[in-house]
């Protein structure tokens, strides 16, 4: 029997040990895994479910944690490795050349694997119970920012890796800034202790000063001797010390209690004391019930059970506030450390039940879901389109399911798969689905749930699931989908809830574009094919063909965007086609005082029928234009107001419209012929900005009868603003601008005097400021931290002096505003300044008016 608990021992790690510590701390029952034979089939019920990402800056180790977590919950049979390019989630071809994550990747696994778990019962952690964790790892640079901040809309809760030898880094802070503003519960996992330079002790204390919120630490590094090699951690929630074999996979992990680790290694045990009293402390300035528990301990924090210290975290956490972090220990690419992540994962993180309600936009109403489904948002039914007005609440009864497109895909064996996430009711197999970005209807013909890279087929996906539907022709990156049976699948739900959008996003308008070639007339066709499907997967590039010389312009938000674009165009879709080089997105303003109203009449055949349409449109500046009004259309930039005169209101205010034009049509066809106008400037051919666009409609005037279609009205709308522009192009008041980067470098002492005159006077940038903690204005819902009251464990390996004070190696953090023209390219020159070891990442911040002497050289 011995020898069976041994053998036991080595597969089931610590986390049997379900310390139930209760006040008189000796007595500790062990929870051995009762082995069974039966894989019966886990049923994803939405409480042990979690809908979790992996967020950090380059380089931290996300895809090698990923990969650890695949092997120990039994998804994969070996460890993927990033370097050889073998991992399960970096499956593009770019990606594993560079090795660096380029799309987000989405797989499913249990934690505990399904043969280990016991059934949930009071007082056992969560983490005894198999959990289905949908794992989401996300890319590190700043290029892919929008991948993030696309996966990031639809997860429950998130791990945030940090480079235990770099610590908390600028990309790092800008994605936990944005984890901030869609309030995710966040864990963070210290990684890469292994490696020469790991300070966790200071990383802990960055932790404070740079992401503004209390890092409590639930694990601390165990190293060999006190100053000898990682080898695993001492865990202040079980008071316990977890040990990992050197050189193995990571599963035979020692466990050694307190009274064990006295003996073992006294050094770490009277640490792991202090640990596990600054934990309760830090907990119980958040946490009122945890105060209780301690004082009716007579205040001693090694008799609080660890099961109340678990559920302390994780009510702390829940909110998404970021105000106390949860702080863990380890080395993946060691195998240290990883299992117990997992289990914080289980123990700590939320289901989707415990989450706020998504935000939606309707029309212009904003709100959460709920607000809809329960009709407590104003929205009123169109009354052209529904003969008796239907009362709110009816409308929205009728939505049977409720669900956002976050990725797209395409598989090589099962085309294009569209991973979804359902926010309310479900979606049913071979249910009609309604686009509300694009307006059309697209049956979902088979729906999976993906295990890795095994798909099984379900019949629905439940509300809080994250599942695939496969074969939809249309859907794109961050569409809304709704099941509303029982209307017409060209027409979609009623009016507005047509227009119904799930936690809205804006994508960042491109600024770096090139030229692509197909190499004969034939390749056309296919190679608009192809970018229309990368298209679908990142709506953050652009395609767009020039009037004049029929050229495809692919557009990205940075130099590595475009570049991994081209790789996938020509080396995974195999296109014919060459891509330039890449260029500077400009952009147009008009100046001064607005131009005359232009009145066009449209008149022509439209695809064999006749259409004439006439409106009126003048052009100018934008300034303080009221948005509020539902006649104002804001894109790219620009403003659209459509305006029509007094005489087509009736005495109630209703509009006097033909019956065969809806406003909804009206308003739709002027807008998109405006934009049509607005997309080439009369100077240079860039897309115009900040300009603010007056459409007038006058249906006594402009209307003919039948003649007048949609078709017509875009047609009309966009001579008038064209002939707008050229008034303003004749009479000299079309402007240039240039997009403007926000660029924060990091490097070290020694080379900033360098880095800030070469900003300042070669590339004509403004810094704004110069930093050792990045100090940036903390939200100011979140106060700056005393970092001295923070508790960590004292690096056995920093110098004596602190690693805070200035000197040669110290890291800096510049901030500054430079024109995108400029930055092109600055990498290599960045680490020809730093020797290697400066890094940048950049941001539009906005368009600025190109100075004389910068216009001449343009």
């Amino acid at each position: 029997m011995s020898l069976l608990a041994s053998r036991r021992r080595c597969q089931a790690w610590h986390r049997r040990l379900g310390c139930v510590t209760l006040c008189n701390k000796s007595k500790v029952s062990r929870h051995w895994p009762s082995y069974s034979t039966s894989h019966h089939h886990h049923d994803p019920s939405i409480k042990k479910t979690r809908n979790i990402g992996i967020i950090a800056h380059i380089d931290a180790g996300k895809t090698t944690t990923t990969e650890r977590m695949l092997y120990y919950s039994g998804f994969t049979r070996r460890i993927g490795d990033v370097d050889d390019g073998s991992t399960v989630t970096d499956f593009l071809p770019a990606e594993r050349a560079r090795g660096i994550t380029i799309q987000s990747a989405a797989v499913t696994f249990h934690w505990p694997p399904l043969h280990e778990g016991h059934t949930a019962k009071d007082g056992v952690p969560r983490s005894h119970t198999p959990h289905t964790i949908n794992l989401i790892d996300t890319p590190g640079h700043a290029d892919f920012t929008f991948e993030v901040l696309r996966s990031l809309r639809i997860l429950d809760g998130a791990v945030c890796i940090l480079d235990g030898v770099a610590g908390v880094e600028a990309q790092t802070e800008k994605v936990w800034a944005q984890a901030n503003n869609y309030s995710i519960p966040r864990i963070v996992f210290v990684n890469k202790l292994d490696r020469d330079g790991a300070a966790f002790e200071r990383t802990v204390k960055e932790i404070g000063s740079r992401l503004h919120g209390w890092p409590a630490v639930c694990q601390i590094p165990w190293w060999e001797g006190g100053k000898g090699r990682f080898t695993g951690v001492g865990d202040a929630i079980n008071l316990s010390a977890l040990k990992w074999k050197e050189g193995g996979d990571g599963k035979s992990i020692q466990t050694f209690i307190l009274d064990q680790l006295a003996h073992k290694d006294a050094s770490l045990h009277s640490e792991l004391i202090k640990a596990r009293g600054a934990l309760v402390e830090a907990l119980c300035e958040f946490d009122e019930e945890l105060l209780e528990i301690w004082l009716a301990c007579n205040d001693d924090s090694l008799a609080v059970p660890a099961q109340a210290i678990r559920d302390s975290l994780r009510r702390c956490v829940l909110d998404g506030s970021g105000r106390l972090i949860p702080v863990f220990a380890g080395a993946s690419f060691r195998n240290i450390g990883v299992q117990p992540l997992m289990d914080a994962v289980d123990d700590l993180l939320p289901n989707p039940t415990e989450r706020p309600d998504p935000e939606i936009s309707i029309g212009n109403e904003k709100g959460s879901l709920s607000d809809l489904l329960q009709g407590r948002l104003s929205i009123t039914p169109n009354k052209s389109l529904s003969k008796k007005s239907a009362s709110p609440l009816s409308l929205v009864a009728q939505i049977e399911g409720c669900a956002l497109a976050f990725k797209v895909v395409n598989d090589p064996r099962r085309g294009v798969l569209v991973y979804i996430r359902v926010y309310s009711g479900s979606i049913k197999r071979n249910s009609a689905l309604w686009n509300t970005n694009l307006h059309v209807t697209e049956r979902a013909q088979r729906l999976l749930q993906m295990q890795a890279s095994d798909a099984i087929e379900v019949s629905h996906i439940a509300t809080g699931q994250i599942g695939v539907i496969a074969g939809l022709k249309h859907a794109r990156t961050g569409d809304t989908l709704i099941s509303y049976p029982g209307v017409n699948p060209k027409l979609g739900p009623p009016a507005p809830l047509n227009t119904l959008q799930l936690r809205p996003i804006d994508v960042p308008p491109p600024v770096f574009f090139a030229a692509i070639e197909p190499h004969s007339l034939s390749e056309e066709k296919t190679v608009a094919d192809i970018l229309a499907l990368l298209l679908r997967e990142d709506p953050s590039l652009h395609v767009n063909v020039d009037e004049e010389s029929g050229q495809m312009l692919l557009s990205g938000m940075g130099e590595l965007h475009l570049e991994i674009a081209r790789d996938r165009l020509v080396n995974d879709f195999k296109a014919k086609a060459t891509m330039g080089n890449i260029e500077i997105s400009y952009r147009e303003c008009v100046l001064g005082p607005g131009t005359t109203p232009h009145r066009v009449v449209f008149d022509r055949e439209i695809a064999g029928k006749k259409g004439k349409a006439g409106c009126r449109a003048s052009i100018g500046p934008r300034h303080d234009v009221n948005l509020e009004t539902e006649h104002t259309v804001q894109l790219d930039g620009n403003v659209i107001t459509i305006q029509l005169p007094e005489s087509s209101y009736d005495e109630d205010g209703i509009e006097l419209l033909p019956p065969n034009l809806s406003l909804i049509t009206l308003r739709t066809a002027l807008v998109n012929g405006a934009k049509a106008a607005l997309a080439r400037g009369p100077r240079r051919a860039f897309p115009l900005h900040t300009s603010h666009v007056a459409i007038t409609f006058d249906p006594a005037t402009d209307y003919f009868g039948n003649d007048t279609s949609a078709a017509a009205l875009s047609s009309a709308a966009r001579l008038a603003v064209q002939a707008a522009l050229k008034e303003a192009f004749d009479n000299n008041n079309i402007g240039l601008m240039e997009p403007v980067m926000d660029v924060v470098i990091s490097c070290d002492e020694a080379s900033l005097g360098a880095i800030v005159h070469d900003l300042s006077s070669a590339r004509g940038g403004h810094v704004l400021s110069l930093d050792n903690d990045s100090s940036e204005e903390s939200p100011s819902d979140l106060p700056q931290i005393d970092t001295s009251k923070i508790y960590a464990p004292p690096d056995p390996f920093a110098s004596s002096s602190g690693a805070d004070r200035a000197g040669p190696g110290q890291q800096r953090q510049v901030t500054a505003r430079v024109p995108l023209k400029e930055m092109v390219g600055y990498l290599k020159h960045l680490r020809s300044l730093t020797g290697g070891r400066g890094t940048f990442i950049m941001s539009v911040d906005r368009f600025e008016r190109l100075s004389g002497p910068r216009e001449k050289a343009l």
